[in-house]
């Protein structure tokens, strides 16, 4: 359940934020949902198979998205605090309706560079890092629980 409700949760939150509050993505940002996507349908597909070896395989493989957004977030959260640079010239423009044109010249101008907000000092990027990352290290450490035999759990 947990590998389904944290990328839900956090590709809620971004959508949420980006058609309700306007913070439009970056390049970066977008890259980071990429990962968070499939957890979902990984973690979606897991409830419609038998318990066994196919449900536990979905589940490590949704893990393994949600850390992946994870890393690309804290990589992300690097470039933003100027400890590196990224890997390209990161912007991204949106269009925004009416003519090919018109969406072109009105489009905003997102940096990569740049957090567009930030909690605590910590911007969005770095948010996704710290719950992708302890999400994934928490499904982790359920799942191994269930594979362990009985006797054998530490």
């Amino acid at each position: 359940m947990l590998a389904l409700a944290v990328p839900l949760a956090l590709i809620g939150g971004a959508l949420f934020s980006q058609h309700v509050g306007g913070l439009f993505p970056c390049g970066m940002c977008l890259w980071q949902r990429w990962p968070h996507y499939f957890a979902i349908g990984a973690a979606a597909l897991s409830f419609a198979v038998k318990p066994g070896f196919s449900r536990t395989l979905l589940i490590w493989l949704a893990t393994l998205g949600i850390a992946a957004s994870g890393a690309i977030g804290a990589f992300h959260a690097g470039v933003e605090y100027g400890w590196w640079e990224g890997l390209t010239q990161c912007a991204t423009n949106f269009a925004t309706g009416g003519s090919a044109l018109d969406a072109i010249m009105n489009a905003p101008l997102v940096r990569c560079d740049v957090a567009a907000w930030d909690l605590f000092g910590i911007s969005l990027a770095g948010w996704n890092a710290i719950v992708s990352l302890g999400s994934a290290a928490a499904i982790a450490v359920l799942m191994r629980g269930r594979l362990m035999p009985k006797g054998r759990r530490a």
